[in-house]
């Protein structure tokens, strides 16, 4: 059963394209038409390409692995992290730190720097201190959590990117490639396709039309890691059954063990007994 259908893909207006003159040729196949100079998206094609993408994403969060989102438009970070933060995935929608990827024990340090802030807080450290330097630490604080605090979490490289608008997100979609992280991306008619693995043929403007198509992919999402979560809850009763077995089957085997060496000490005695007679 498809994730989304062709109907409300239609209400969201995933099917608006860019401008003609604004076309990437590498998306013809996914364009239907061209309507008062804008092409017009096959959401036909956009419906299969949800499905396939909303699977692989399963599978990945099902594998315990992180899906890290990137949307920096004005538009759409806000519902990119809302969508992000319910299945618990790491995400940017500030701007895109350089080297994030291809640089991220640098960005880890920073996210330390944070926790370190943080202890100073805690401790009462803060109170030998002068206005100006609370206040200093404070601003630098403030500016990792806007640009660090999403991704706070993320101990390691993520499993896959996730992006909105892959000409907006350039620098994250290159690392990405560099790196051989798969990049699941909405891609839009002015956009090239090739430096995708997952591409979704969508409008990545209008905010409905990223909404509806972040639900069916975050639905997958969820999906997968409460899977993870029955996987594990049936490995650790088999776990505990099989533990359970073991002590019950030892007192069993104990006796079995006794009553199998009383014959042979019965014997033992016999012989012994009868030795001297022989003599």
């Amino acid at each position: 059963m498809s994730r989304t259908n062709f109907d409300m893909l239609l209400q969201a207006g995933c099917h608006f394209g860019h401008l003609k003159r604004k076309w990437n040729p590498a998306m013809a196949p996914y364009i239907f038409m061209e309507r008062n100079g804008i092409h017009i998206i096959d959401l036909h094609k956009t419906v299969a390409k949800i499905d396939e993408a909303a699977d692989a994403l399963k599978q990945i969060a099902k594998s315990g692995k992180k899906i890290l989102f990137v949307a920096t438009k004005k538009q759409t970070k806000d519902i990119v992290a809302d969508k992000a933060a319910a299945v618990n995935m790491p995400y940017v929608i500030e701007r895109w730190p350089g080297g994030m990827l291809t640089n991220f024990p640098t960005i880890r340090k920073a996210v330390k720097k944070m926790a370190n802030i943080d202890k100073l807080m805690n401790d009462g450290t803060y109170s030998n201190l002068s206005k100006r330097e609370i206040l200093q630490i404070s601003r630098q604080r403030a500016k990792l959590e806007k640009n660090l605090g999403s991704i706070a979490d993320l101990t390691r490289l993520p499993s896959a990117l996730f992006v909105v608008d892959v000409m907006k997100e350039a620098i994250a979609v290159k690392e990405a490639n560099r790196l051989g992280i798969p990049v699941f991306a909405i891609v839009d008619t002015n956009s090239d396709p090739n430096n995708v693995d997952f591409m979704i043929p969508a409008n990545d403007d209008a905010k409905d039309s990223v909404e509806v198509i972040l639900d069916a992919c975050c639905a997958a999402i969820a999906e997968g890691l409460e899977e993870r979560k029955v996987e594990k809850a049936d490995e650790k009763a088999a776990k505990e059954q099989a533990e359970a077995d073991a002590v019950e089957d030892k007192p069993k085997r104990t006796r079995k063990a006794r009553k199998d060496a009383a014959p042979k000490e019965e014997a033992t005695v016999e012989a012994e007994t009868e030795a001297p007679a022989a003599e």
